[in-house]
């Protein structure tokens, strides 16, 4: 059955250039690829970064990111834009960090979540720097239209760092989320926050790491089945992190590194409707002489049937480029198709749709 968000209008872009030495080879057809376009094309501003895409309860899809002069500049804001008519129309300024009292204050990652019984939720950062940012939250009741004032979020809870919540079966929404030490540790330390009436109130987790021996940030949640949730991420460490619950994310075992090279960049990750758990991210290791630092291409899609063992199976980009392809966003949406969005060369944000059949 042909997806609702498909148009006959877009052509099928499918780039494969060579890999860097060492990487793996693209496993998986062509036609896995649906759609390969950007957002913003033409966009009042020169730099953007930090997507974030939904499926509405309207079965409608939107998308968010920052943009401005560059990250960390005040005049940062997030942007919006709706798929409507078979097309993304041009993305509008939705939030911003304009003060009641004090300079303005840039934005950061917002993450675009729709609950199952709610309005469509939008959560953002604002602060000078991710270490004293602060969190933020609108709703919107018509998919993205329009929205509510936003609401600051309580001390000590920040929302969904970078990537969507998930909604357990009580109803309650988890988000992973992180800290990049206000104190002034610079440490990078994982926790979770957990809300059981549509975001009024929020508990949250101790920390999960001690930021020293796992430096992470970022994670993204998978469902495993019952009470069991994974969650994998960014680190310092060169590798990505994987932890893992078996309350419904209540407690959490010991945080380890996978086998997965991981650049120090953001990555994604959805538990997709027939079992399987699909992830986006770059499949660069840092060099050895900077471990905490490495290139953000090539940008890769990798499938596991159990979290733990996982296949590389296509590559999204591959050319060298000193920005790089980063923070992708994925979803499944109701016709299973998958949705990627994420950051091409600090300049315009990308949106691709994979058929995971195909995989």
């Amino acid at each position: 059955m042909k997806s609702k968000f498909l148009s006959p209008a877009f052509a099928l872009l499918v780039l494969f250039t060579v890999r860097p030495a060492g990487a793996a080879a693209p496993a998986t057809p062509a036609s896995a690829i649906l759609i390969s376009e950007f957002l913003n094309e033409h966009a009042p501003y020169p730099a953007c970064h930090a997507s974030t895409i939904v499926e509405t309860a309207q079965h409608e899809l939107v998308a968010a990111w920052f943009g401005g002069l560059y990250e960390r500049h005040e005049g940062v804001a997030i942007w919006i834009a709706r798929f409507e008519a078979g097309r993304w129309l041009p993305g509008v300024e939705v939030a911003n960090g304009v003060q009641p009292a004090g300079p303005r204050q840039p934005t950061w990652n917002p993450v675009l979540f729709q609950p199952r019984n709610g309005p469509l939720m939008l959560f953002y950062k604002v602060g000078p720097s991710p270490s004293r940012w602060w969190g933020m939250v609108m709703t919107s009741a018509d998919a993205g239209r329009t929205w509510s004032t936003p609401r600051r979020l309580p001390d000590g809870i920040l929302g969904p760092i970078k990537n969507k919540p998930v909604q357990l079966a009580d109803g309650a929404i988890l988000s992973g989320t992180s800290s990049e030490s206000a104190d002034g540790s610079n440490q990078w330390r994982v926790y979770f926050e957990r809300s059981n009436d549509l975001g009024q109130t929020w508990t949250r987790t101790p920390f999960l790491n001690d930021g020293g021996n796992i430096a992470a940030i970022q994670p993204s949640i998978l469902l495993l089945g019952g009470d069991k949730l994974q969650a994998l991420g960014r680190t310092r460490q060169g590798k990505l992190f994987t932890i893992a619950s078996s309350d419904a994310g209540r407690t959490w075992g010991p945080m380890t590194l996978t086998s997965l090279p991981n650049p120090n960049s953001g990555t994604d990750a959805v538990t997709l409707a027939d079992g399987r758990h699909l992830l986006v991210y770059n499949h660069s290791a840092p060099p050895p002489e900077n471990p905490s630092k490495g290139l953000r291409y090539p940008l890769d899609v990798a499938l596991s049937s159990d979290g733990a063992t996982w296949r590389h199976v296509l590559t999204l980009e591959s050319e060298p480029a000193g920005n790089g392809y980063s923070y992708p966003a994925v979803i499944q949406t109701s016709d299973g198709r998958v949705h990627i969005t994420y950051t091409w060369k600090r300049e315009h944000i990308k949106h691709v749709v994979l058929d995971p059949a195909k995989l």
